[in-house]
């Protein structure tokens, strides 16, 4: 695939006198993975939460597909085609793990009202297409015995899939990854690595990380952006990044140039 998915201009976010994303470009291409790197309190996440909507920037443009999406609200991008996790899990602890995937396949659901109250053939087909898909997802994700058990009795390892299942029942372009590797044991990270290059590679979907594993960084991605104290200091492919010096200092380790 080519062309842009994502283009952020200028972007800047303040509260009360702390900037915390300052001035931020940058570009995810369709169908490559983007990593965005960088110590605690840097502004990934707050950066994430302008892309997906829960913040609006002060300044700046967001572009999704080449549609102006600054400022939009968190449903109307996500019903766009963004999906997103988030750095703390959140699942719905008392619903199932198809449940929760259901969830969030609920803006694919074309009903209305009367639909919801009436139970037409209509409406008991979308839902029966939305369990297939959503038993599709899970059983991609590995977790399709899992489907009736309860999300909050999965392993760590397993809620972190199950939430990058329920994200892509939005059926995005774009996903956004909020430290998917967070707590997660070498086997996991390694099983994860795989999961995010099939993504890419089976599904088409351009994706946008945030990870402290830098091995883990390294290894998936086509381009790599640093952040420092909300502003960008460096950006290229994984050899260029990991040759700034800079970046060096800063993250990686004065031996990760050669290592």
């Amino acid at each position: 695939m080519k062309g842009v998915e994502l283009r952020v201009e200028n972007v800047t976010k303040r509260f009360g006198g702390l900037t915390a994303v300052a001035n931020v470009s940058m570009v995810a291409e369709t169908g490559k993975i983007l990593s965005v790197i960088g110590p605690n309190g840097a502004g990934k996440t707050t950066f994430f939460n302008l892309l997906t909507g829960i913040y609006a920037p002060d300044e700046g443009k967001i572009l999704f597909g080449g549609r102006d999406i600054t400022g939009m609200k968190s449903d109307a991008v996500a019903a766009l085609g963004i999906g997103r996790t988030f750095q703390n899990i959140r699942l719905f602890s008392s619903m199932t793990v198809l449940e929760n995937v259901l969830v969030g396949h609920h803006n694919q659901i074309k009903t209305n009202y009367f639909a919801s109250i009436f139970r037409p053939p209509s409406f008991a087909r979308e839902e029966k297409r939305a369990e297939a898909r959503a038993r599709e997802l899970l059983a991609y994700m590995h977790l399709a015995d899992r489907a009736g058990n309860l999300s909050s009795s999965l392993p760590y390892g397993d809620q972190r899939r199950l939430e990058i299942a329920r994200a892509l029942a939005l059926e995005p372009s774009l996903l956004l990854l909020d430290e998917p590797a967070a707590g997660m044991n070498p086997q996991e990270t390694e099983d994860l690595k795989t999961m995010i290059l099939n993504l890419k590679k089976d599904l088409g979907v351009t994706i946008v990380l945030i990870e402290h594993d830098m091995a883990m960084v390294m290894s998936l991605s086509d381009r790599i952006t640093v952040l420092e104290y909300g502003s960008v200091i460096a950006e290229g492919d994984p050899a260029e990044v990991k040759a700034n010096p800079r970046v060096i200092e800063a993250y990686l380790g004065k031996g990760a140039a050669h290592a």
